[in-house]
């Protein structure tokens, strides 16, 4: 029974206002604590993911850090929503995977050594509220297509990063309200959505949403659970598990009314693929997205999921499911208690944060787009970007179209005779034909379908007819599946599919986030030599969410996003461009084409094997496993000290130089003088592009140092594995092979210095310039920094000399990561760019500050060569002012916590 909240309590007259929006809810035996939203009369119109916003601000008002001004700003939403009105935001968790992990933790770490150097208990550096690391980015795909390959891998992935583990086991031990999940385990966002997701926070008897901030940004998977979460770069995010709040402008909400119902060969896959090329058309970046209609209740919660963990690739802060029925449905099958499921539901309910099928209002939206679900057809994204939807039909016309247009997003820039050219492969005694379009890589990975048992099991069906059928894949091709977590193995063992994909080269590679991220491993030298002999546009598919140039393999060329069952099909066809209505997948047993249509299991089939093979039991066993941590894990010894000793010789743990700004008292301050373009790019400059992940190449500054540091090529392992060494990272920034620096004619990571003209690497170009102390900017177009949140995109620049970039428009998370680390984001006035002003990037540049900054402020740019223009300061926040003031909000953060601990 619950207790009625008494409106006039709430009367916002009354200076105790917030206290009385304190009530009390009885659930099962016990009663809870909570703060009801339901005091603000315009509830019923506001968006769902508004209202957790909402009570955020009203728990956490304390006229300080969250003033009661701020709350009723977000209460009146409908008014303050287009006013670009400043508010702040304190989630109830951080969630971190070991890539950005890592860095965190030696920023914690070197934090802990700030304060003993300046007389302080270096104790007080701990995370604030609830931080959960899940270590999943490590592991290779070294081993494929072979017994046990993902054993195999995870020693690989132990040996290597041994010294990582062990000072991350060292964090886990030394900090409070720190926790981590092993290496093994699976994917940061399954195990998110499976297992550490409460929907409900119960901290001492106080109920209130789970909402996070992560450093990854498909964080926003989480939001398919109807828990608001969403990526933000490390350096936010450390910022906010030191107690910050988090300053956002009040976004506008999108809704997203789904009408209908999928066909029966259609997967989320499909759907989502769909979503994203529609709210990129929109336009959504910054904005939140939430779902409505009629077709939402027939989508499970894992499609929902699905849709919401591709918001960075739509652009939007959150793609949101707000709780229903659904989710706690969800609760009990994930093997959460029947206590805890019932007091979410009780809580969601009396606070309006529940939607019930046609008795709920619908609010009001800033703008609405609509999806009929039945117009849904089957669909991939590429060749190089997630938005760029193919219909499956179209897609051999597509890609071979696309060989000889313009070099671009699309075009690959042959000429007539080398896209007629065709290669020829030997691989293990065997010649193969080897054309524009064929497959080398076929990868079931990626959180965005691994947590989905729809599509996992619609591979699996598959994988089974076509065996039966007697089809193969050609040895060549290497074939992975890496489920988000074990669980998934377990409903692919029970429901006998997992035999058939295995037969067919799809082993396990191990649970964590592979070839999405980059971590393919490496392909055959046969593959290599013909690829680059015969210059064939080679292919992957994967069911990933990213499929950014250089990012899979640096040897594929064109990169598909697709559904598991179709992963296993283009693998089954050796190549892209194939029509599937009209063209045979394969040949039988006897001889007959057997055609796609042919293997498919319908929507119906799917649906009655995921409910008879998919069980609570399962997820239990699965992470009691987890708590009690693998052989490996536990055999790691760590230090018990509350300080971490460095080791000089490391090359893979060093303390950071991030706080130097503090102990030299040094600010931002001032005109940015006589600096010169260390690079100019076009549009869509990834952080793949500008702090690649993947693979060290052997002729990289990073390879140069490593070796002089006695590291063999074969142990170099992986940019995403060494971010705890700011030497290694400072010479992978702007490292990617892929890149296109328009300052010079060569493709790849070079640049050229000024006046001497000489071309290098760029990181031994700003090298030179800091020894000329020049400072640094880049010059750039449209969405720049998109791509993951990786806060060594802001920090890799810092520590090469760039004070600003100038660009046409900036992706959210990065444009926040450069004001987080001291950069200062300028954005070009409306209708202008770089070549609009006819900058060339050879001029030396002088951004004219004044004293006092503020926010969106236009600042003047004048260069040697007498040109004269303005700019806007993408500095959007009061709090980032004193970011970029101080130097970055890590050194921010640390004066307060000294400041405060000088008071007691």
């Amino acid at each position: 029974m619950f207790r009625k909240v008494n409106k006039t309590f709430c009367d916002k007259r009354k200076s105790n206002f917030v206290e009385k929006c304190k009530q009390t809810l009885v659930s099962g035996k016990q009663t809870y604590n909570y703060f009801d939203i339901n005091a603000f009369n315009n509830l019923s119109t506001l968006p769902y993911s508004i209202r957790v916003l909402l009570e955020s601000a009203l728990r956490n008002c304390d006229e300080f850090n969250i003033k009661l001004e701020q709350v009723e700003q977000i209460s009146n939403w409908d008014k303050t929503q287009h006013q670009d009105i400043e508010i702040p935001f304190k989630p109830a968790r951080v969630l971190l995977q070991d890539f950005t992990g890592v860095p965190a933790v030696v920023d914690l770490a070197a934090m802990r050594d700030v304060m003993i150097h300046l007389g302080q208990d270096p104790n007080k550096i701990n995370p604030l509220i609830p931080t959960e690391l899940v270590i999943d980015h490590s592991v290779l795909a070294d081993y494929a297509r072979v017994k046990d390959a993902w054993k195999k891998n995870e020693e690989l992935e132990f040996q290597r990063n041994k010294e990582r583990f062990s000072f991350l086991k060292w964090g886990q031990k030394q900090f409070q309200n720190f926790r981590i999940v092993p290496p093994g385990s699976g994917i940061v966002h399954q195990v998110n959505l499976e297992y550490l997701a409460r929907l409900v926070f119960n901290n001492n008897s106080l109920l209130y949403p789970d909402s996070l901030v992560g450093a990854d940004s498909h964080t926003t998977m989480i939001n398919g659970l109807g828990v608001i979460g969403w990526g933000v770069g490390g350096i936010e995010a450390e910022a906010a598990l030191l107690g910050q709040s988090l300053s956002m402008v009040l976004p506008q909400v999108i809704g997203f009314r789904l009408t209908g119902e999928a066909h029966q060969n259609v997967t989320a896959t499909d759907i989502v693929l769909t979503i994203t090329e529609a709210l990129r058309k929109k336009g959504v970046v910054g904005k939140f997205v939430e779902f409505f209609g009629p077709g939402v209740k027939t989508l499970s919660l894992a499609d929902r999921a699905t849709i919401s963990n591709m918001c960075p690739e739509y652009g939007a802060t959150v793609g949101y499911f707000p709780p229903d029925k659904q989710s706690i449905d969800f609760l009990t099958l994930t093997g959460r208690s029947a206590d805890h499921a019932k007091i979410c539901e009780d809580y969601l309910r009396k606070n309006s944060l529940f939607v019930e099928d046609g008795k709920t209002k619908e609010p009001k939206y800033t703008a609405e787009v609509s999806l009929d679900l039945s117009t849904v057809v089957p669909s991939l994204s590429g060749p190089k970007r997630p938005h760029d939807r193919v219909a499956m039909g179209n897609l051999k016309n597509e890609f071979n179209k696309s060989l000889t247009e313009k070099l671009g997003f699309k075009g690959f820039g042959l000429n007539d005779n080398q896209a007629k050219k065709e290669g020829s492969l030997t691989y293990q005694g065997t010649k193969y034909p080897f054309p524009h379009g064929s497959v080398v890589l076929a990868a079931i990975t990626s959180c965005t379908n691994t947590s989905n048992p729809d599509v996992m099991l619609a591979a699996g069906l598959l994988a089974k007819k076509a065996v039966e059928k007697g089809l193969v894949i050609r040895p060549y091709i290497k074939t992975t599946l890496s489920p988000g977590s074990g669980v998934v193995t377990k409903y692919l063992e029970s429901a006998g599919v997992l035999p058939y994909l295995e037969q067919l080269g799809f082993t396990i590679a191990g649970y964590g986030c592979m070839t999405c991220i980059g971590n393919s491993g490496d392909l055959p030298e046969e593959i290599l030599n013909t690829i680059t002999k015969d210059e064939i546009v080679a292919a992957s598919v994967l069911s990933g969410n990213r499929n950014f140039e250089g990012r899979v393999h640096s040897h594929t060329a064109a990169n598909y996003l697709a559904s598991p069952p179709l992963v296993v099909a283009y693998a089954l066809a050796g190549r892209v461009n194939i029509d599937f209505d009209k063209e045979p997948i394969g040949v039988d047993k006897s001889g007959k084409n057997v055609f796609l249509k042919d293997l498919w299991p319908s929507r119906d089939e799917i649906t009655k094997v995921v409910n008879t093979h998919i069980k609570p039991a399962m997820f239990n066993e699965v992470y009691t496993k987890i708590n009690n941590g693998t052989d490996n894990w536990n055999s790691l010894q760590i230090p018990n000290s509350p300080t971490y000793n460095w080791d000089k010789e490391s090359t893979y743990i060093k303390k950071p130089p991030f706080f130097d700004y503090l102990l030299n008292n040094k600010t931002n301050s001032g005109n940015i003088s006589n600096a010169r373009c260390l690079l100019k790019f076009g549009d869509s400059i990834t952080t793949d592009h500008i702090s690649p992940a993947g693979k060290i190449a052997k002729t990289s500054s990073a390879a140069k140092y490593l070796k002089s540091r006695g590291v063999e090529e074969k142990d170099f392992n992986q940019y995403g594995t060494r971010r705890g060494n700011y030497e290694v990272m400072a010479r992978g920034t702007f490292a990617n092979v892929k890149l296109i620096n328009t300052l010079i004619e060569e493709r790849g990571p070079k640049t050229i210095h000024f006046p001497s003209g000489k071309i290098d690497n760029v990181y031994d170009i700003a090298e030179l310039y800091q020894k000329e102390n020049v400072p640094l900017i880049v010059l750039a177009g449209k969405e720049y920094g998109s791509g993951s949140s990786r806060d060594w995109a802001a920090k890799g620049p810092l520590l090469q000399g760039i004070k600003c970039v100038i660009a046409e428009s900036y992706e959210r998370i990065h444009r926040s990561n450069l004001v987080g680390m001291g950069i200062l984001p300028l954005q070009f006035l409306k209708d202008q760019s770089a070549s609009s002003l006819g900058l060339s990037g050879k001029e030396v540049f002088t951004i004219h500050l004044p004293e006092k900054l503020s926010v969106g402020m236009e600042v003047k740019v004048t260069t040697d060569n007498k040109k004269e223009f303005k700019v806007k300061a993408r500095i959007d926040t009061e709090p980032e002012i004193e970011y970029y003031k101080n130097g970055g909000i890590l050194v921010y953060v640390m004066k307060k916590i000294i400041e405060d601990s000088k008071k007691i």
